[in-house]
C-alpha cells in the first residue's frame, strides 16, 4: 500500500494532525527540493506498526526548528539526508541454501524474508530441489565448484554483513561453505542445520551431520535448530524444556557464540523456544498456531541474518525474528494441495 501523502503546515504537527494508529514515530528529515519545480522544504516519513504517513512541509523553518511535536506523542529523528545525493544501498545479507521448486522455504523464504526487513539479499544455491506442499520428489546438490565460484562472486563485489546457512545436502558443500568463511572471521553467520524437510523427506546424507557438527557450528554466530535437529547434532533425545536447556549448552561447548533451539516439537498449547547467549539463558514463550508451516525454520534463521546485517544486537535480532515468523505464520496461506501453510512475509513485516 502506498503511503497516504498529507499537506500539513508544521505550526498543525500534533498528534491531532497524525494517523491515530501511528502510536509510535519514526521521522526521517529531508533538505533539499521534492522536484524540478518543488519549492524548498522538508519531508517527514511517520511509521507506525499499522498505518503509514508521508508528510510534506513546504517552506518550513530551518531544520533545527523543524520538529515541534507534544511531549506525549513520541517520535525520534533517524536521520538528515540531502536528497540531491544518490540513496544509501540497504545493507546486503547472504544465504547459503537450497531452492525450493514449491517457493515456501529454502532460497525463496530466504529472499522472501530479506526483502521483508529492507536488506539486499544474495544467494549462493546450494542444490536444486524438485517439491511442493506435499512432498519433495528429488533433490540435485550443485557440484562443489560451483558453489565455490558463486561464494567468490559474491564476496568479492559485495559488503556481506551476515550470511544464513541452510540446506548444505552434502559433506563436500558444507566444507566448501566452512573454508571460505573461514576466511571473513568477521561475517556474521546463522547457521541453521537443515536435515529434514517438513514433509519428512531427508535433505542431506547422513555423514552431514559430522560435517556441521566438527566444521560450521563452531563457525556460528548463532545456530537454529528444532528438536529432532538438535537430536540428530547430539546423539540423544530431547523431550521437556530442562533438555532443550543442556542441548543448548552443549551446542555452544562445541563451539558456537549462541543458540537458538525451537521448540515446536515439543508437545503443549504453547511453544517455548531457547536462546542461550552471553548473558545467559531467555525464554520465548507464544501460542502454538493451529497449522503446520512451510519454511518457517528457514525465514526464522534468515531473519535474524537479516536483523544481524541491520546492526541489531543479538538478543533483538532473534526477538524480532520470532515475532516476524509468528506474524506470518498466523497470516499464512495454503497455495498448494497439501496440509503445509506458506508464510505471509509481506503482511508480518514490522
Amino acid at each position: 500500500m502506498l503511503p497516504t501523502l498529507l499537506p500539513i503546515s508544521l505550526s498543525s504537527l500534533s498528534p491531532a494532525a497524525l494517523p491515530r494508529a501511528a502510536a509510535r514515530l519514526v521521522v526521517v528529515l529531508f533538505r533539499q527540493d521534492f522536484g524540478e519545480n518543488a519549492t524548498h522544504g522538508q519531508a517527514i516519513c511517520i511509521t507506525g506498526f499499522h498505518a503509514k504517513a508521508f508528510i510534506l512541509l513546504a517552506n518550513t523553518p530551518p531544520l533545527e526548528n523543524a520538529v515541534t511535536l507534544a511531549s506525549d506523542y513520541p517520535a525520534f529523528v533517524l536521520q538528515v539526508c540531502n536528497m540531491s545525493r544518490p540513496r544509501l544501498s540497504p545493507p546486503s545479507a547472504l544465504t547459503i541454501a537450497g531452492s525450493d521448486s514449491g517457493g515456501g522455504a529454502g532460497i525463496q523464504a530466504d529472499l522472501d524474508a530479506f526483502a521483508a526487513h529492507g536488506v539486499h539479499g544474495l544467494t549462493v544455491i546450494t542444490a536444486i530441489t524438485a517439491q511442493n506442499t506435499r512432498t519433495v520428489s528429488a533433490i540435485l546438490p550443485t557440484p562443489t565448484r560451483i558453489v565455490r565460484a558463486q561464494l567468490d562472486a559474491v564476496f568479492a563485489d559485495f559488503r556481506v554483513r551476515a550470511v544464513k546457512i541452510g540446506m548444505l545436502a552434502t559433506p563436500a558443500i558444507a566444507r566448501v561453505v566452512a573454508a571460505e568463511l573461514a576466511l571473513r572471521p568477521n561475517v556474521k553467520v546463522v547457521l541453521d542445520p537443515v536435515l529434514v524437510a517438513t514433509t519428512g523427506a531427508r535433505l542431506g546424507k547422513k555423514a552431514l551431520e559430522k560435517t556441521l557438527r566438527e566444521e560450521l557450528v563452531p563457525r556460528a554466530d548463532l545456530v537454529t535448530p528444532n528438536i529432532p535437529e538438535a537430536e540428530a547434532l547430539l546423539g540423544r533425545r530431547i523431550r521437556n524444556e530442562a533438555d532443550m536447556l543442556d542441548a543448548a549448552q552443549d551446542l555452544i561447548g562445541l563451539g558456537a557464540r549462541a543458540a537458538l533451539l525451537k521448540g515446536g516439537h515439543l508437545s503443549g498449547q504453547k511453544v517455548a523456544d531457547l536462546l542461550l547467549a552471553r548473558r545467559g539463558p531467555q525464554w520465548f514463550r507464544h501460542p502454538r498456531i493451529d497449522a503446520e508451516g512451510h519454511g518457517t525454520g528457514c525465514t526464522l534463521a534468515s531473519a535474524v541474518a537479516a536483523n544481524l546485517a541491520l546492526g541489531e544486537p543479538l538478543a533483538d535480532a532473534v526477538t524480532h525474528a520470532i515475532g516476524y515468523v509468528h506474524r506470518a505464520l498466523k497470516a499464512g496461506y495454503r497455495p498448494g494441495r497439501g496440509r503445509l501453510r506458506v508464510l505471509a512475509h509481506g503482511v508480518a513485516t514490522r
